[in-house]
């Protein structure tokens, strides 16, 4: 039996190099968005009972709100539900300027998406689980947060504000 040569056509080659090339254009992008500009990728931090999260005087979502934990360095824990409205508790967070906001949101009911405008926070929330993810504040002004996820009829009425004072 005799080698035979592979033959690729020319145009063919240019698209596999291009797609290779793409593969690795890829790559980099999501390494220096990951490391270089501190993107993080929200994680569940732990597991709650959606029944009794807002009710059991041991949860920290029966008093929502915002705890500062170190000068410049605050929890916020923030519920989500549809019943009996559909509404974020708190619906507005005040924090100074340069302050670091750790986020714990859960959900009482359904699933729910949070959404802070301006920033690169965005994540699902769902009932049972804590979804965790921490936002510095350095610009004075209001950052809105929304629902991201179809609850139900009230869905465009969930919203709440992070207000950050100079």
């Amino acid at each position: 039996m005799s080698a035979q040569k592979l033959h690729i056509d020319s145009y063919e080659r240019g698209w596999m190099i291009f797609s290779a090339f793409l593969l690795v254009a890829f790559a980099v992008a999501v390494s220096v968005a990951a490391f270089g500009m501190g993107i993080q990728v929200p994680a569940p931090e732990q597991r709650v009972d959606p029944r009794t999260v807002a009710t059991d005087p041991n949860s920290p979502w029966s008093n929502p709100g915002l705890r500062e934990v170190a000068p410049g360095k605050y929890d916020a824990y923030i519920l989500a539900r549809a019943v009996p409205l559909w509404e974020y508790l708190p619906k507005e967070l005040t924090v100074p300027a340069g302050s670091s906001v750790s986020f714990y949101v859960t959900s009482s009911d359904v699933q729910h998406g949070f959404k802070i405008q301006d920033t690169n926070a965005n994540f699902m929330v769902l009932p049972g689980q804590v979804s965790k993810l921490t936002v510095k504040f350095d610009k004075p002004g209001a950052y809105n947060f929304i629902c991201t996820e179809y609850c139900g009829s009230g869905h465009g009425i969930m919203y709440g504000a992070i207000i950050v004072t100079p």
